[in-house]
């Protein structure tokens, strides 16, 4: 017995198949459910700035929930504005981060996040916050006269 619906009731689902061996239609009622990871691509574009909570270490970086039910990764050499070896280095599970969207899959469902292009000069003390050559070019001229 299932404990979603019940025998006799009436369900709205998208249909999926019939199984002709066992005479059954197979409908799925999660397809006509709002997708809350579509609904985030929507309403959240590529260099949006995010507050999140790290939920995971892996070798390659750091998982960071933005919103209910939704997380992305935040690749290891995106952690920090220096390189770090280990996400251990940089962040812990449980802090709260700011986090910026730099990719969203919506065909395999991913969220590629990036803490570096999110921090802002106060973040760092003493490292100039630099956004382009332009720019980097003006400070090395301003510091050391080239």
């Amino acid at each position: 017995m299932s404990d979603v619906v019940t025998i006799g009731q009436r369900v709205e689902g998208e249909f999926l198949q019939f199984d002709t061996w066992n005479l059954e239609a197979r409908l799925s009622l999660c397809a006509l459910q709002p997708n809350p990871f579509q609904e985030f691509a929507d309403r959240t574009p590529v260099g949006r700035r995010l507050e999140g909570l790290v939920t995971k270490l892996i070798p390659l970086g750091a998982f960071v929930r933005v919103a209910d039910g939704i997380e992305g990764l935040v690749h290891l050499h995106e952690l920090a504005r220096t390189p770090v070896e280990h996400p251990e280095d940089a962040v812990r599970v449980g802090d709260e981060i700011s986090v910026a969207v730099t990719e969203v899959d919506r065909e395999r469902r991913r969220l590629a996040l990036s803490r570096r292009q999110a921090l802002l000069p106060g973040d760092c003390p003493g490292l100039p916050y630099l956004t382009d050559l332009v720019a980097q070019a003006a400070y090395a001229e301003s510091q050391f006269g080239r």
